[in-house]
């Protein structure tokens, strides 16, 4: 499986290098010689079942579905319905949303993705849940913030192929704070990493997870199948469990790791300065005005 650990706040924007090719064909069923055909198949599909109406039919699309679901296409039609009710039963997580509005999420470090990845070369998105202030950040607010994370980290082709790593860090989780996670809370996570979005998420780590955490997850577990749960891990603050699964050259130094822990602003930058990125986003509907985001912080 291919390895980067290179520090960059960069997409991988280019085609799968062919090490990667093979790895798809022997674990997702993506076989080159009849990519074509499978995507043919699916638009097929798309246009005759007209459960969802896709902005979108391209194979770039497309391909991001067919990769989540191991090339099966009635999983992936499936997968991709889901997709679009999720939308329409939460409009508010991507209607109207400033990109450059929720770039204070990152500002307070409650959502992060680290510039490098761990060593199967998986991104990893970092919550810290424990410093979140329901006050500041609304729980949409780390909604939106989550999609539109997830919507930018599909365009690497690599990570539709080889999925990501979530860990949750909850130190600090108050009681207080864990009354925001609510049985219908719980269920859109869920729906987000597991049934709506054509990420595979590889692995759920737990960190720094105290007694509140237990009523917490007493809430989720009715949400997660067998499946899910073997992609769980628990850690508390035993980095050497945590190691047995991501190697600390590739985790910030709290973690036992070596990184510290980078600004964020530089993926920011990259951002709002490729083209490719932000006609992507817009298609989705998001917007990215500098002068409302001034005025937003102003208020």
């Amino acid at each position: 499986m291919p390895q980067d650990t290179d520090v960059l706040s960069e997409l991988d924007l280019e085609d799968p290098p062919q090490e990667l090719v093979a790895w798809a064909k022997k674990h997702l069923n993506e076989d080159p010689d009849t990519r074509l055909k499978v995507l043919d198949d699916f638009r097929n599909m798309i246009y005759n079942r007209g459960e969802c109406v896709p902005h979108r039919t391209d194979d770039a699309f497309l391909l991001r579905f067919l990769r989540a679901r191991y090339f099966q296409l009635e999983r992936s039609h499936r997968l991709l319905v889901n997709y679009y009710n999720f939308k329409e039963n939460n409009p508010e997580f991507v209607e109207d949303v400033n990109l450059k509005h929720l770039q204070r999420i990152g500002d307070d470090d409650i959502i992060t993705v680290p510039p490098y990845r761990e060593q199967n070369g998986r991104r990893i998105l970092l919550y810290r849940i424990g410093i979140w202030d329901p006050k500041k950040f609304t729980i949409t607010e780390l909604f939106q913030a989550t999609l539109v994370i997830l919507e930018l980290a599909i365009l690497e082709q690599r990570a539709q192929i080889l999925g990501g790593v979530c860990m949750f860090d909850l130190e600090g989780l108050s009681l207080q704070k864990s009354w925001h996670l609510t049985p219908s809370v719980a269920s859109k996570i869920v729906q987000i990493m597991v049934t709506s979005f054509p990420m595979k998420i590889e692995a759920i780590h737990i960190v720094n997870q105290s007694w509140v955490f237990d009523m917490v997850f007493n809430v989720f577990r009715p949400f997660l199948d067998e499946r899910m749960r073997k992609r769980l891990f628990f850690h508390g603050d035993d980095w050497e469990s945590l190691h047995q699964h991501i190697d600390p050259k590739h985790l910030p130094e709290r973690y036992g790791g070596v990184h510290p822990d980078y600004n964020h602003k530089d993926w920011m930058n990259y951002f709002f300065r490729t083209d490719k990125i932000i006609q992507e986003m817009e298609s989705m509907g998001y917007k990215h005005d500098e002068n409302e985001d001034e005025t937003n912080s102003e208020k």
